[in-house]
């Protein structure tokens, strides 16, 4: 016998689910967290363990892959700390630089509008103690981070294995829910999340490893101290719309401007990274991401606020990624396909598959 409730009853239910729902992410989030970022690993290294699959035993595969990933992220947590440490070690220079650039705009506000700063070494001394605490704290986070990270980072590897090693009993369990005729469109379905995530996730490593090159280049060419690393970080920063740039070129548009005192030079700074993200959210993007699954500017800025909130730095990382996975899952379920229209970027789409069809045409030809 069906029971209907009223709307207003159903509403509430919906409301105390979401309570309990986000009671249960922040309660267990160190449980989970590795888990997420295990399986959107998983899904990266599908592929790659398939292939080694068809030579070796499965174990074997799976640990080549591990290790293969493993020696990349490596490579680039050693490329970006050792740069942090670099230039972490420049922040006295900088200070007495942002000093004496404090000093000339006191004294040119002082000789054209007669504007005398009160307690000026007081104000120096409070201005230089504030980016020293704030360059110190920022620094004292990042290792505490790191820390924690490293006791994550010991998980991560086992689950991916298991994911990976035990990813045909995960079907099998997953049939135990469902009658044995649906069982053919389920697979249909979850194959189809698979290549869709896992197009997205590694077409959003390409379009990181693209601006990357960019933003390092240009900066290269005008001679900027720490290029590539401004360059990487920058680039990791463009999965975050809109705002993502302007943190990305802020950085080392300040750096340029505290070591050379030029305008210029800073302008022509933010002009490069400008140039690189009209070429990323014109042609970049639609072309390598679109044409697989985009998210809306406006869906992807809230789901790194609540990211944030739920999970702290690591539900930011994780908000993307796990946004592209819920619209899949609203597409390919018929009743949700309006929260999946929601959450896309229908112009990001529609212009990623008219590139490729371009490119097609072309290759054709």
């Amino acid at each position: 016998m069906e029971i209907k409730l009223p709307n207003y009853v159903r509403y509430v239910v919906i409301l105390i689910g979401l309570y309990l729902l986000l009671f249960f992410l922040q309660s267990f989030s160190s449980i989970l967290i590795p888990i997420c970022f295990s399986a959107l690993f998983a899904l990266l290294l599908l592929p790659m363990a398939r292939a080694l699959e068809k030579h070796m035993p499965r174990a074997l595969s799976i640990t080549i892959s591990l290790v293969v990933v493993i020696l990349i992220l490596g490579l680039l947590v050693w490329f970006l700390s050792s740069q942090i440490a670099s230039f972490s070690a420049e922040l006295q220079e900088i200070n007495a630089k942002i000093s004496l650039l404090i000093a000339k705009f006191q004294q040119m506000l002082y000789e054209r509008f007669g504007i005398k700063p009160t307690n000026k070494n007081e104000f120096l001394q409070k201005a230089m103690g504030s980016i020293t605490q704030t360059g110190t704290a920022f620094l004292g986070s990042t290792i505490s981070l790191t820390t924690g990270a490293l006791t994550v980072l010991t998980l991560i590897p086992i689950y991916v294995f298991c994911m990976l090693y035990y990813r045909d009993h995960l079907r099998q369990f997953m049939f135990q829910f469902i009658s044995v005729d649906r069982r053919g469109s389920l697979m249909s379905t979850v194959d189809n999340i698979q290549h869709v995530v896992q197009g997205y996730l590694s077409g959003l490593l390409i379009v990181i490893v693209i601006v990357s090159v960019l933003n390092s280049t240009g900066l290269l060419i005008m001679g900027v101290k720490y290029a590539i690393f401004f360059g990487v970080l920058a680039s990791i920063l463009t999965i975050i719309p809109y705002i993502g740039i302007l943190i990305g070129a802020l950085l080392p548009a300040l750096f340029v401007f505290v070591s050379t005192g030029s305008v210029g030079q800073m302008l022509i700074v933010v002009g490069i990274f400008a140039f690189v993200q009209f070429l990323e959210g014109n042609f970049i993007t639609p072309f390598v991401v679109g044409s697989r699954v985009s998210i809306n500017p406006f869906a992807a800025i809230v789901a790194l606020i609540l990211g944030g909130e739920v999970w702290g730095a690591p539900g930011m990382i994780l908000s993307i990624p796990l946004i592209a996975i819920l619209k899949v899952l609203f597409d390919a379920s018929e009743p949700l396909k309006p929260f999946g229209y929601l959450l896309g970027d229908i112009q990001a789409e529609e212009k990623g598959n008219k590139l490729l069809q371009r490119f097609n045409r072309r290759r054709k030809k």
